[in-house]
């Protein structure tokens, strides 16, 4: 009883802590309106939030949109990634929205750089503590939410990640009220009293559809999967990879999930009974994430399921939560790494893809958790053609996980170990596992630089 008892307060710790300022205070009823006479709200020199990943509010974005020059100007507009078309990045758009990506989606990527839009590099676990400390404004939050209960509140849906920090310091909230919005449990909840616009829609959420999984990305996952050990507690980043890292865990036993993503892979072992969360030292039989991004089916998973809690991403990242489980597993991926273990994840030469996310968040917490391991894996090439691993990083590229962070890089050819390497055994190591075509080149690039391989 003890020990359960134990488990509870730690499980509840978070909770305990959280933030009282979308807790109930008022009038239980949502004013409704158009979202043009919602975005009204909105002046110019004003700077607004917009709600990420699924929850994306898309009809108050095209809403605001409309208001471009001469109506509004200098509004900045701040986001983690969104989903769908983005008109307020739009060339006609310029002269009265200026976005900041803090993570960056494939729907800026393009204003970014022609210079219409800004990239911020960060990490996603001090996201919040930007709004919180006001280095970022909040004067408007656009987000969509579910509709209320008999007791007035939204929920947040599958993003809480920044959008909790976001709502707390927003001046004025306006959502979108969508009863396709999962009720999740955790850190979702938002009184209507703090509402002041809500604009009624009855759209299915943002959906991903799964990506191509191919023969080498198999390769991959199985090199990944080998690494794992039962009783893991499982990270795993977006991409094709993580995906194919998932679907090779089939025959490992009770894991555990600690993720800033919660995703269709990670389902996939729920349902079958690998994830039982049994030996998570935090929120024991839990899995615990911040967002979510998939198919109809993991939206209608987590719809008012217990079992899984949407937290504050500055918590889910938090290195000192993360540790804490044991054999915490991250799996990442990257653009390109150089022959010292350096880890390019967010950049191609100097042109920003994406963001620092929680790549280091991830890689620095299982390094510290007892039997941990952070794990990068990528093709060797790009495209079939362009080596990934390099003897030096390209001209403007940004390193996201250091030399002095990295532990294992895993490719279709192997595995290799780099913590605790000095700088010319690492070279050796990772030319085992690159393209059999580049090795050559990158032998002598390594002796020339360190000269002895």
């Amino acid at each position: 009883m003890l020990a359960f008892r134990g488990a509870l307060r730690r499980r509840l710790h978070h909770v305990c802590k959280r933030h009282y300022a979308l807790s109930a205070y008022g009038s239980k009823e949502l004013k409704y309106m158009s979202a043009d006479e919602a975005v009204e709200v909105v002046k110019s020199g004003d700077s607004v939030f917009v709600h990420g990943a699924a929850m994306t509010p898309t009809h108050l974005v095209k809403a605001l949109a409309g208001r471009a020059h001469p109506s509004l100007t200098d509004v900045k507009v701040v986001s983690i990634h969104t989903e769908g078309e983005n008109p307020l990045v739009a060339p006609e758009a310029e002269v009265s929205f200026r976005a900041n990506a803090l993570f960056m989606g494939a729907n800026v990527r393009e204003a970014v750089a022609a210079g219409r839009a800004d990239a911020t590099p960060c990490f996603l676990s001090e996201i919040p503590s930007f709004f919180r400390k006001d280095i970022i404004p909040v004067d408007v939050a656009m987000i969509q939410v579910s509709p209320p209960d008999k007791h007035g509140y939204c929920s947040l849906g599958t993003s809480v990640d920044v959008a909790v920090a976001a709502c707390e310091k927003a001046s004025t909230i306006i959502a979108q009220v969508n009863p396709n919005v999962p009720r999740t449990h955790g850190d979702s909840l938002i009184h209507v009293s703090f509402i002041e616009a809500a604009v009624e829609v009855n759209d299915p959420v943002h959906h991903d559809s799964a990506p191509e999984i191919l023969d080498i990305h198999h390769k991959i996952g199985a090199n990944i999967a080998a690494l794992v050990e039962d009783g893991a507690t499982i990270q795993a980043g977006i991409g094709v990879i993580p995906d194919a890292a998932l679907l090779a865990l089939k025959d490992h036993k009770d894991l555990g999930v600690h993720t800033e993503m919660f995703s269709d892979g990670l389902l996939g072992l729920v349902k079958d009974g690998i994830v039982t969360n049994k030996f998570k030292k935090n929120y024991s039989g839990k899995i615990v994430t911040s967002f979510s991004v998939g198919s109809r089916d993991l939206m209608d998973f987590v719809d008012d399921n217990p079992d899984v809690l949407y937290l504050d991403v500055s918590h889910v990242n938090d290195t000192a939560v993360i540790r804490q489980n044991p054999k915490v597993t991250a799996i990442n991926s990257a653009v390109e790494v150089d022959l010292t273990g350096q880890v390019v994840a967010d950049s191609v030469g100097s042109k920003f893809i994406s963001g620092v996310g929680g790549q280091m968040d991830f890689v620095r917490g299982a390094s510290l958790s007892e039997g941990g391991k952070p794990i990068i894996a990528f093709t060797s090439r790009s495209e079939g053609i362009y080596p990934k691993i390099v003897p030096t990083i390209h001209d403007g590229a940004g390193v996201v996980t250091t030399r002095a962070h990295v532990h294992h890089i895993v490719t279709e050819y192997g595995a290799v170990d780099l913590y605790g390497k000095s700088a010319r055994e690492r070279a050796k190591l990772l030319i085992s596992i690159a393209h059999p075509d580049d090795r050559e080149a990158l032998e002598k690039a390594a002796f020339e630089r360190f000269k002895a391989l």
